[in-house]
């Protein structure tokens, strides 16, 4: 089999070498060609490079050189005359020929990572789909455009058990070891290293690598223990048995390896293997701009944003079903290595400038039955998932750490993250506890903005039948979610209506402005930003990456962070709208549209520290699960955070019409909550 690879490789790179110096393809369409087939060539010296030994051996210098050449293309300040740049591939060779011949680009360009891992199968498969597409156009001038659709399609329904499967075994299967054997190999103190995972280096990963490598061992331990504790403390706070799983996933973004080495090992005291697999690099394994998965830097948000879509050039019923076959015939063959994931512990990164896109009519959009498949294979992906790695037995925990972009005090603002992440925990339990005593006595809360701030939400809350043992609010206290400051609730959808608007804030890896919901009875009914001129734009942008294709979105999750030391560091060193949500979500009050926090676990008792049961945990849609579970998840789970100076006012309302006033003109006015102005008093000066 290793023989019959390698020898389709070097025929496929044969023939390929002859073609930048042929005319057969008709005038228009010889860049494409040639420039694709210059860059399976260098990809082609990059592998052989790698696979020799002479990379790994290379100095820094020629590291850099190396990356630089194999990213170059797409970097903003050559995107523009790029093909993987649609809008440039439309102009150069037709609307529907730029967007396949953009996409094959696209695709081929994913082979860097697996020349890095020496995947000579995949590159087989790239390099054979370029040669059909050109012979293509050695046998007519202009092949018809079904023709080549006909071809892409075929691609990714034949390859799907490859592409598909390798991903779903990445996910759950501790042998694949290649980033592991990186972290464990390397030293760590040099920055060579991170060129070994065949990732995009910026200045952002060698300087992460370059701060954690000055840092003493203590304060690595202390990153990698609030980390890993978190994780182990989220089991232990959802009742669910450790003891019973086997793995880890890791996720995080290069830089980080010194943690993530210790990480490692913390995890092996639990009895957990650590599975740390790539972002996916496909358009058959991708879902939208996001990556999920251990990457390097971002050489270009466009890029990604341009591309976000290009399943629509394949994707149709017959493909989905052919996936999802894929994914339950792996699973069936590898139930146990499934059933012992234990979920992701995931480290976010954030300080990158925000990135505001481009909307580009030439890049492949879906079409409205698309969507619709893509909403039923969401779902019933997630099912599948869910019953082979139970959503009852799993949890995760998410940190962020900051990148040296977010401005040249970076070791200051690094070492105010390691505070905010290393908070007292119990102290911010006794203060959130005092919250939601207050909480428990109302029918619903009532939540104004100020100044410029248009929210006027009006959030009902649960009724307690036996407020002796039982609570609305759970006392977030720094285990799956790092840093501490929050307390929050699925809210009761019927009744809940209002306006949330907030001037600002970053979503998804996307920056909105001026971003206003409304709501009626828990549902989202209209929404605007202010990112376009053209509002029309500015709804189909949330539609896609706040509803994510959804006609509307339930109000998932209602919280009041309590986080004011975060809230501060944020305004100190000016780097409010870098903050991920993860921690912004804690420096006020933020409403999750999607799923509630307790998606597909609703079922499991979950208490606070105080003993009291959190008792809502559901809600009218979640509920929907009993009877057919397809209508009762979203997949999705956005946080909106109003920050503290946009806010005027938080008040419970009780049942018989008293207020109770818990936040006035961005302070806390709870009595024993006093506390958590103290850090705000350094903003108010």
């Amino acid at each position: 089999m290793a023989e019959l690879t390698e020898e389709r490789y070097e025929l496929a790179i044969e023939r390929i070498s002859q073609i930048p110096d042929e005319r057969a393809a008709g005038e228009r369409f010889r860049p494409w060609f040639r420039r694709t087939a210059e860059f399976i060539l260098l990809l082609d010296r990059f592998y052989r490079c790698v696979r020799s030994g002479e990379y790994r051996r290379s100095s820094l210098e020629e590291l850099k050189k190396w990356n630089r050449g194999l990213y170059e293309d797409i970097l903003p300040e050559n995107y523009g005359t790029s093909f993987g740049d649609p809008a440039w591939a439309v102009d150069q060779l037709g609307e529907e020929y730029g967007q396949i011949l953009s996409f094959l680009y696209a695709e081929i360009r994913g082979g860097i990572p697996y020349a890095a891992e020496e995947k000579t199968e995949y590159l087989d498969i790239l390099y054979e789909i370029f040669i059909e597409i050109y012979n293509c156009f050695e046998e007519e001038e202009e092949p018809s455009v079904h023709t080549l659709r006909d071809i892409i399609y075929w691609y990714a329904s034949d390859y799907c058990d490859v592409f598909v499967a390798d991903r779903t075994l990445d996910q759950i299967d501790p042998e694949k070891t290649f980033a592991l054997d990186i972290i464990e190999g390397s030293d760590l103190g040099d920055p060579r290293y991170l060129y070994f995972f065949g990732e995009y280096v910026s200045e952002n990963e060698l300087g992460t690598a370059a701060y954690l490598a000055s840092l003493p061992e203590e304060t690595i331990r202390r990153m990698a223990d609030v980390y890993t504790e978190g994780y182990r403390v989220g089991f232990v706070n959802t009742g669910k048995d450790l003891s019973k799983k086997s793995t880890v996933n890791i996720r995080y973004t290069l830089g980080f390896e010194r943690v993530v080495k210790m990480a490692v090992e913390n995890f092996a005291r639990m009895g957990l293997a650590p599975v740390i697999y790539r972002a996916a690099a496909s358009a058959l394994t991708k879902r939208g701009a996001g990556r999920v998965g251990y990457h390097g830097g971002i050489p270009n948000m466009q890029y990604d944003y341009d591309h976000r879509n290009d399943q629509g050039l394949f994707f149709n019923k017959r493909f989905m079903e052919r996936k999802l076959e894929v994914m339950h015939t792996f699973y069936e063959r590898n139930k146990k290595l499934a059933l012992g994931l234990a979920g992701p512990a995931v480290m976010e990164t954030f300080g990158e400038k925000p990135f505001a896109p481009e909307p580009k009519q030439e890049a492949v959009a879906l079409t409205a039955k698309q969507e619709e498949l893509m909403l039923l294979y969401d779902s019933r992906s997630s099912q599948m998932t869910n019953q082979y790695i139970p959503g009852d037995e799993r949890s995760f925990t998410i940190i962020a750490w900051p990148v040296p972009e977010i401005g040249e005090k970076y070791p200051e603002i690094f070492d105010e993250v390691i505070r905010i992440n290393t908070l007292d925990a119990e102290l911010y339990g006794k203060v959130q506890q005092t919250l939601i005593n207050a909480l428990d006595q109302g029918e619903y809360v009532r939540i104004l903005g100020r100044g410029g701030n248009r929210t006027d939400m009006t959030v009902q809350l649960f009724r307690l039948k036996d407020p002796a043992k039982e609570t609305i609010f759970e006392n977030c206290v720094a285990d799956v979610n790092i840093p501490v400051g929050e307390v929050f609730t699925s809210p009761v959808l019927e009744g809940t209506r209002g306006t949330l608007h907030v001037s600002h804030v970053y979503l998804n890896g996307l920056q909105f402005k001026d971003l206003e919901l409304t709501f009626e009875d828990g549902m989202i009914t209209g929404y605007r930003c202010g990112n376009f001129a053209d509002e029309e734009e500015g709804k189909k942008y949330i539609y896609d990456n706040i509803l994510f294709r959804h006609e509307t979105l339930p109000l998932g999750e209602f919280a009041i962070g309590t986080n004011t030391t975060a809230y501060v560091t944020a305004r100190k060193y000016g780097i409010g709208d870098k903050m991920p949500i993860l921690i912004a979500e804690k420096t006020g009050p933020h409403f999750a549209v999607g799923d509630t926090c307790y998606s597909w676990a609703e079922d499991i008792k979950v208490y606070n520290p105080d003993g009291k049961e959190i008792v809502a945990r559901d809600n009218s849609v979640s509920a929907l699960r009993r009877e057919d579970v397809s209508k009762a998840y979203f997949h999705c789970h956005t946080d909106i955070t109003i920050p503290y100076e946009e806010l005027g006012r938080i008040a419970v309302v009780t049942g018989d019409g008293r207020e109770i006033p818990l936040i006035e003109n961005g302070e806390f006015v709870l009595p024993g909550t006093e506390i958590l102005n103290e850090p705000l008093k350094s903003t108010n000066k």
